[in-house]
Parts: C-alpha cells; sequence; structure tokens
C-alpha cells in the first residue's frame, strides 16, 4: 500500500479578469478514488477548497492567486508520503505550480512527484527539461495511468513502455506509447468528495455554473469528437466521445443529495449533448425517478441534437441554464479553425431554448491570427441578432495560443509565439481580462482589437436590455440580493469578490478532520446550535 497526496495549487487569474470560478476539484477526487480503490492510501490538499476567499497578488500584481499560498501548502507538507501529484490543468498557472513544485522538493526530498492535467500532457518535454523536480508527467486520461505508475514504483519494476507516461532517464525525456481511452466510463469509481473540504464549497455557493444552490460537479461524459484549432482537447483527450449510462449518473446524483444535501448539479463535460437519443433518456429518467434538483450545462455544447423538444425536456427535467460556443459569427472564421457550427442551425436551438425557459449564453473568441475587421464586424451582426432572439449573456474572450492546440504549434513554427517562458505562459490569463490586448491578430492592431471586444459586449448587451428592459432591472435586483440566475450575474459577484478579498486570510487552518470532509449538512448544523 502506497500512500499518496494530491495536491490542487491556487486557482490563478488576472487582476481584472472577469471570470475564475472557484470549483471543487473533480480530477483529483477521481484520481484519488482509482487509487484507493486500488489498496492506496490517499490524501487531497485542496489550496482552493481551503482557503476560497484567500487572494493573493503575484507576480508584481499582475495575477491573483486564489486560495492557500504555495508556502502554506509547504507547511502542510506532514506525515509520511511515498508519491505526490500535482494537477496542472491550465498553462497559465505553471510559473506558480513550478513554484510548488520546487518548494514540495525541499520539504520532501527523495519523493517522487508526478504533474498531471492539460498543462502535463500538452508540456511534458518542456516540463521534465527544464523543471528536474518534476520526474513524471501523467499524458491524458490519469486514472490507470497513475494507478500503474504507483505500483511499478512500489514493486521497484522499470516505467520503461508504460502507456500515458512521460519521464526523466540518464538525461533523456521519454514517452510512452499513447494509453486507449478508458472503455467502460460507469467502471470507474465516483470521485472521493470525502477527501475535500466540500463544505466551503458548497457553504458559499461556489462552483463552476450559475449559484442556484448547493452546488456539486458531475461528469456524464468524456471527450469532444470535433478539433477545433484553438482547442488543447485533442492533445489530452483524442477525439473519442462517451458517456455513461443515464441511470448511473443518477445514481451518482442521488448519492450526493443524500450526502451533502445538493440541490444543483454543474455538468463539467466538454460537449454534453451530442446523442439526441441520450439525453432524452437522461431527462426522461429523471421524471421517471421522481428526482428533484436543478442542472447546468456551464461548459458549452453543441447545437445540432437541440430542438423544440429536447429543450422542452431539458427544462423540465431541471436544466435551467446552457452555453453555446459558436466562437465567432463570421462563417470564413469558422472554417479556418475547423468549428464545425451551422449558425442557422445554431439561432434556431437557442430560440427554442429559450422559448423553453433556459437561461442561454454564448461563448466568443476574438483576436483569432486571422481575424479580420470585416469578419469581426459580422460577429457584432451575429450577437445582435441572437440579443434580438432572446440570449441572455455573452462571453468575450481574447485569443490565446495554448500549448497543445494546432494554432499554437502553428504560431511557434512561424516564430510568432516566442520561448515557453513565465510572460508566454502568465500572458494565456489574459484571455478574459479586459485591461488587456494581443497581438497576434495580424491584421487587427491591439488597441482596435479591444474596442471590438466591447463593442461586443456594448451591441449585445444593448439591444437585450433595450429590447428587453425588464432584465436590467432583474440583474440590478439580483445583485442587490445576491442572487444568480445568468452567467452575468455570476462574474460580477465573482469580480467584487476577488477585488474585496485581496490579502484575506484562509477560512480553515489545516485538514479539517478526517482529510478535509466535513459531513454535517445544514438540517444537523442547525440542531447542533440549537443545542449550544
Amino acid at each position: 500500500m502506497a500512500r499518496i497526496l494530491l495536491l490542487r495549487p491556487p486557482l490563478l487569474v488576472s487582476a481584472w479578469s472577469d471570470s475564475g470560478p472557484l470549483t471543487p476539484p473533480l480530477a483529483c477526487a477521481y484520481l484519488a478514488s482509482s487509487l484507493r480503490s486500488a489498496g492506496h492510501e490517499v490524501r487531497i490538499l485542496d489550496a482552493v477548497g481551503e482557503a476560497p476567499f484567500q487572494v493573493t497578488p503575484l507576480f508584481g500584481g499582475r495575477v491573483l492567486a486564489i486560495g492557500l499560498t504555495s508556502e502554506q501548502i509547504a507547511d502542510r507538507l506532514q506525515g509520511e508520503v511515498d508519491l505526490v501529484g500535482i494537477s496542472c490543468m491550465f498553462s497559465q498557472d505553471w510559473p506558480e505550480v513550478r513554484r510548488l513544485v520546487r518548494l514540495v522538493r525541499q520539504n520532501l526530498p527523495g519523493v517522487p512527484i508526478v504533474l498531471g492535467g492539460e498543462h502535463a500532457s500538452a508540456t511534458a518535454g518542456f516540463l521534465l527539461q527544464t523543471t528536474p523536480e518534476v520526474d513524471f508527467c501523467v499524458l491524458g486520461e490519469g486514472e490507470r495511468t497513475l494507478v500503474e505508475l504507483v505500483e511499478a514504483l512500489q514493486e521497484g519494476r522499470e516505467v520503461f513502455g508504460l502507456p500515458g507516461l512521460a519521464w526523466r532517464a540518464r538525461g533523456r525525456v521519454h514517452l510512452g506509447p499513447p494509453r486507449p481511452r478508458l472503455a467502460e466510463l460507469d467502471q470507474i469509481p465516483w470521485p472521493a468528495w470525502d477527501l475535500v473540504p466540500v463544505r466551503n464549497y458548497l457553504e458559499h455557493g461556489l462552483g463552476f455554473g450559475v449559484n442556484r444552490g448547493r452546488s456539486m460537479p458531475v461528469l456524464a461524459t468524456r471527450g469532444c469528437p470535433f478539433r477545433c484549432t484553438f482547442c488543447s482537447s485533442p492533445a489530452m483527450w483524442g477525439a473519442l466521445w462517451q458517456a455513461r449510462d443515464p441511470d448511473r449518473v443518477l445514481d451518482e446524483i442521488a448519492s450526493l443529495q443524500e450526502r451533502f444535501a445538493a440541490t444543483n448539479f454543474d455538468f463539467y463535460d466538454l460537449t454534453a449533448i451530442l446523442d439526441r437519443e441520450w439525453i432524452l433518456r437522461f431527462t426522461r429518467r429523471i421524471r421517471e425517478r421522481g428526482m428533484d434538483f436543478t442542472w447546468q450545462l456551464p461548459s458549452g455544447t453543441r447545437c445540432e441534437a437541440l430542438d423544440e423538444e429536447v429543450c422542452r425536456s431539458l427544462h423540465r427535467s431541471g436544466c435551467r441554464n446552457l452555453s453555446f460556443a459558436p466562437e465567432s459569427g463570421s462563417p470564413a472564421v469558422l472554417e479556418r479553425i475547423r468549428k464545425r457550427v451551422d449558425l442557422v442551425r445554431l439561432r434556431r436551438a437557442a430560440r427554442s431554448a429559450v422559448r423553453s425557459g433556459l437561461n442561454v449564453k454564448l461563448n466568443i473568441i476574438m483576436g483569432l491570427p486571422e481575424d479580420s475587421p470585416a469578419e469581426l464586424r459580422q460577429t457584432l451582426g451575429f450577437l445582435i441578432r441572437m440579443a434580438l432572439d432572446g440570449v441572455h449573456d455573452v462571453g468575450v474572450t481574447l485569443f490565446c495560443p495554448y500549448p497543445g492546440s494546432e494554432l499554437f504549434s502553428e504560431l511557434q513554427s512561424s516564430g510568432r509565439v516566442g520561448e515557453l517562458g513565465d510572460e508566454f505562459f502568465l500572458g494565456l490569463g489574459a484571455y478574459k481580462d479586459v485591461s488587456r490586448s494581443s497581438p497576434l491578430a495580424s491584421r487587427v492592431g491591439p488597441a482596435a482589437l479591444n474596442r471590438y471586444r466591447l463593442l461586443a459586449f456594448l451591441v449585445f448587451y444593448g439591444v437585450q436590455y433595450a429590447v428587453r428592459p425588464w432584465r436590467l432591472m432583474r440583474l440590478v435586483s439580483n445583485l442587490l440580493r445576491g442572487r444568480e440566475e445568468s452567467r452575468l450575474d455570476k462574474s460580477l459577484r465573482d469580480l467584487a469578490r476577488r477585488l474585496r478579498g485581496r490579502g484575506r486570510r484562509p477560512v480553515a487552518e489545516g485538514f479539517p478532520a478526517p482529510f478535509g470532509f466535513d459531513r454535517e449538512i445544514p438540517e444537523e448544523r442547525k440542531e447542533r446550535r440549537a443545542r449550544a
């Protein structure tokens, strides 16, 4: 039996980002459950969950770290540990994660350090060459790879040839063969939420989606069959999309309702709705089982399967928020980035969703390398039409060349992306920072690009509130009352909370026993307070 410590680092966001959701560490919880099922002892130290309102300026104030600092994490490295796993999902976090890795090495000399997540999968060679403190990188889907690595180390076997692993030996970086994706998702143990300080998320309304109550994450599908050139998902997951059995997903939801009094579920799926029959079966089974909860699709989903029948079924089953990701209103841009979306069909699906009572958001990217002023104006016109159609929200992000994506490789080969240093990685966090721009859109200058981004918000919300003024009054009312119904409600509250939280100390010191889990639900807490 090995003793494994999984670290979730603090979340890094740009100082003026309107985004940065504080989410329970689903990836760590899945890895922990697989390790525990294999007979190992596991702990999770979740820096965000331990101190969700502690905000620390880093790198001259350019970015904010949310959660325990790396020094505070290092101070908690106690007890016997045989292996440390560190998650690095986003490349903009790497400069701080690297600092954490070095502190872990100082405090736990000789203990193997494994890095996982999308950043590790995309830049394993770079990480192992430049950061000698990292011993291994897990590539892609990590459950089986990490278990097999732990077993090989425990038994003293060589790791050469282990699928899904990168490692350093005799000064050289080695890559094992790609690991096939897990075929049976329902055989993966449910996430080990008992190892996470769940109460800090639940009691403060924190999560990926809009705060509609005590929210927990759920994953019903894995992967995405599309290969958009700006996305690093193909490098992480490949092109295989798989769905779990609807009843198994609902069994997990029922368990979370019972254990945590959860009332809302955020689906973290990359592309949840691809199979029309699957989603209709899922929504039908919710009603047939008499289950009562709300749920959301904050990551974005496809439009092809969403017609009037599906949208009505979504709403009747408790779905309240969903996002579409057209990325652009220009057909030429969509063709260049291989975003296989029909804008006419998407508008039809969005109108059906709005009529069915769903709160709908659009995701748009501006500043792609070949964007032209004319194409950006096409996107503005598209946003006006979507506002008239009744779409509630829009998120306009700045294109950033993400390692692992096809566009990143092209820009790096042409010399338009420089060395992979701190400046580059920290710059990736600018995608939601309204104070920054990008020089990568060669046909649009940085200043003009920022004007287009600002204009996109102004035309969308200006048209929406001119046509539906009651929505503006509802926004103001929600902000005053601390309620959230839309992503705009959430973004504004998140930004205000971060600005208020700079320098605030942690919510909790040390692991709440046992290992950061408190089973007390609101009813029990009321009884305890009444007895006191």
